[in-house]
C-alpha cells in the first residue's frame, strides 16, 4: 500500500477514535445529568410569597425567569408544599431540576453558591418602647407577647431567654396556600395582640412592607448563644449533578447584581455572611 494510502487510513482511524471518545464522554455526562435540555424546571411551593407562588408573584420566581432568559429555556415547574417530603417528591424524584431557595449545605441536596443570606428578626411598632431592641437578651422582652414560629432556631433562644411564658406560637410545617403563620404574627402585631414577633428576614421584610401601620424591622445579630440566626441562601440540585451545579454557579456570579435587585424589589432584609447588615 503507498505510503500515502497508509498516512490516509491512520488519519481516518484516529479521527473517528477521537469522535468515539468525543460522543463517549457527552453520553456519559447526559447519564450523569439528569437534568431537562428542553425547560428549566424549578422546584417550588405554589403558595408560599414572598418566595414562590403558582402566579408567578415570588421572588424566586423572578430569579428563576432571569435563569431561564439566559439559558434560554422557558420556565416550568413542579409545585408541592415545602413541608415535609419536599425534596423527596420533588428535586430527588426528578421532576425539576432546581430548587430556588435552600440552607446552603443542606444534606439532602447539593448546594450551588449563596446568593444571599438574610437574618431572623425582632419585628416591634415604630414608637413602641421595645423598637431598639437588639437582642433576645434585652431585659425589656421578660413577660412581653411575642409571636414565634414552632421550630425555629429563635424559638429555641426564646426558650433558653425564659421567653415563652407569654409568647404564642404558629405552627411551621403548613400549607401556604391556605395559611400564613408569618400573615397572622404581623397581623397580630399590627392589631395590638402581640407586642413583637420574630420572622426570617425575607418574610420579615415582605409582610412589614404591606403593613398600614408603621413597623420596625431589626435584625437579630447579637445573639451569642444557641442556635445561629443568619443563614446562606443557594439553590439546589440532585447529588451527582456535577455539570449542572456549575452551570448555575456561572449564572449566579454573572447575574448577581441583578439578583441583589429582585431581593431588594421584595424588601428582602441582606445581611452578609459575617452578619453585617448591608
Amino acid at each position: 500500500m503507498p505510503a500515502s494510502a497508509i498516512k490516509f487510513v491512520l488519519e481516518q482511524l484516529r479521527f473517528f477514535s477521537l469522535l468515539g471518545a468525543v460522543l463517549g464522554f457527552a453520553t456519559t455526562a447526559l447519564a450523569e445529568e439528569n437534568t431537562s435540555t428542553q425547560s428549566l424546571r424549578i422546584c417550588a411551593d405554589p403558595g408560599n410569597l414572598p418566595f414562590s407562588h403558582q402566579d408567578g408573584e415570588g421572588f424566586e420566581n423572578k430569579v428563576a425567569e432571569l435563569l431561564g432568559r439566559e439559558l434560554g429555556l422557558p420556565v416550568t415547574y413542579t409545585w408541592f408544599p415545602q413541608t415535609i417530603g419536599f425534596i423527596r417528591n420533588t428535586l430527588n424524584a426528578k421532576k425539576c431540576d432546581l430548587i430556588m431557595g435552600a440552607v446552603a449545605d443542606q444534606e439532602p441536596l447539593q448546594s450551588t453558591n449563596a446568593y444571599y443570606s438574610s437574618a431572623y428578626t425582632l419585628i416591634t411598632p415604630a414608637g413602641s418602647d421595645l423598637a431598639d431592641v437588639k437582642s433576645l437578651s434585652d431585659p425589656r422582652l421578660k413577660g412581653r407577647s411575642i409571636g414565634i414560629i414552632a421550630g425555629t432556631p429563635p424559638a429555641t433562644i426564646m426558650a433558653m431567654k425564659g421567653l415563652l411564658d407569654r409568647s404564642k406560637s404558629f405552627p411551621l410545617a403548613v400549607d401556604r396556600r391556605h395559611y400564613s403563620p408569618a400573615e397572622h404574627i404581623v397581623s397580630e402585631i399590627t392589631g395590638g395582640q402581640l407586642d413583637a414577633g420574630i420572622l426570617w428576614g425575607p418574610i420579615a421584610g415582605y409582610y412589614t412592607r404591606k403593613s398600614e401601620v408603621d413597623l420596625i424591622v431589626t435584625p437579630l445579630l447579637s445573639e451569642t448563644a444557641g442556635p445561629q440566626m443568619v443563614f446562606a441562601i443557594s439553590m439546589g440540585v440532585r447529588h451527582g449533578d456535577k455539570g449542572w451545579k456549575e452551570r448555575v454557579n456561572q449564572l449566579i456570579t454573572a447575574h448577581q447584581n441583578e439578583i441583589d435587585t429582585i431581593l431588594k424589589e421584595y424588601g428582602v432584609l441582606l445581611v452578609s455572611p459575617e452578619a453585617h447588615r448591608l
